[in-house]
């Protein structure tokens, strides 16, 4: 098992930045590959962005390159997310999530999920 806690959500004006935290517990964190998704009201989970046990790959969704940056820390069990030029578009529920190994795009394929933290990106 692995327990996943986001941090770091929160209201912020259209043109900030926003860094999530997600901190890892149980199993050896880098065995796993990560991925960050999120949520709005009415729509289905997207993928944002993963990296792989190393960090050695990381993948984007095109909404969101060049603006976010995923990185991890397996000394301190932790997966970050850094948000910058934020839209109101990006408004959502944010998850992170591990899988064994491999990562993905597809949110099905993430075996632990985090309970997720609210990002508001006003106009």
């Amino acid at each position: 098992q692995v327990q996943l806690v986001e941090s770091g959500g929160g209201l912020v004006q259209a043109g900030g930045s926003l860094r999530l935290s997600c901190a890892a517990s149980g199993r050896p964190f880098s065995r796993y590959a990560m991925g960050w998704f999120r949520q709005a009201p009415g729509k289905e989970r997207e993928f944002v962005a993963d990296i792989s046990w190393s960090g050695g790959t990381t993948y984007y969704a095109d909404s969101v390159k060049g603006r976010f940056t995923i990185s991890r820390d397996n000394a301190k069990n932790t997966v970050a997310l850094q948000m910058n030029s934020l839209k109101p578009e990006d408004t959502a529920v944010y998850f992170c999530a591990a899988r064994g190994h491999v990562v993905s795009t597809t949110p099905s394929e993430y075996n632990y999920w985090g309970q997720g933290t609210q990002v508001t990106v006003s106009s």
